[in-house]
């Protein structure tokens, strides 16, 4: 089972700093992916919807990792709002929430302005949360 600490930053100014301390607590940085919305969404015809896609890819992404779809919608939006998703996959994502909370990083609770889905409950039979709600979240799967 592969573990995934998923952390959302709504200040990008913290995001360096994060990967840097991931990175000197033993994680590699090609277990270490950062993502933003993109500034410019380059589109191909005038039926292309990129950035539609890229918030359709990014559900699709976090919905395999084990995250329920309203709490995908949630980071969505984080991003939407120009908010850092930082994720840490391999044996010390457990470490990786940690220092990801230490960080600042936000409950999606605060993005969506609902209550998020409790941590420990079987949506997908293959996958769950095991993190906390109110930060850093560690989803295995």
């Amino acid at each position: 089972m592969t573990k995934t600490a998923v952390g959302l930053f709504e200040d990008s100014g913290l995001v360096d700093g994060v990967v840097r301390d991931l990175e000197s607590n033993g994680i590699l940085r090609n277990d270490i992916r950062v993502l933003s919305e993109p500034l410019e969404i380059a589109g191909e015809g005038v039926l292309s919807t990129p950035r539609t896609d890229f918030e359709v890819d990014l559900t699709h992404d976090l919905m395999a990792l084990g995250v329920v779809q309203a709490d995908a919608q949630a980071y969505v939006e984080g991003v939407q709002r120009g908010g850092v998703i930082v994720f840490a996959t391999g044996q010390k994502a457990e470490s990786a929430a940690e220092i990801m909370n230490r960080h600042g990083a936000v409950g999606i609770e605060n993005v969506s302005g609902s209550e998020s889905a409790l941590p420990n409950i079987d949506h997908d039979p293959s996958s769950q949360s095991v993190g906390t709600i109110s930060g850093a979240r560690m989803f295995v799967w």
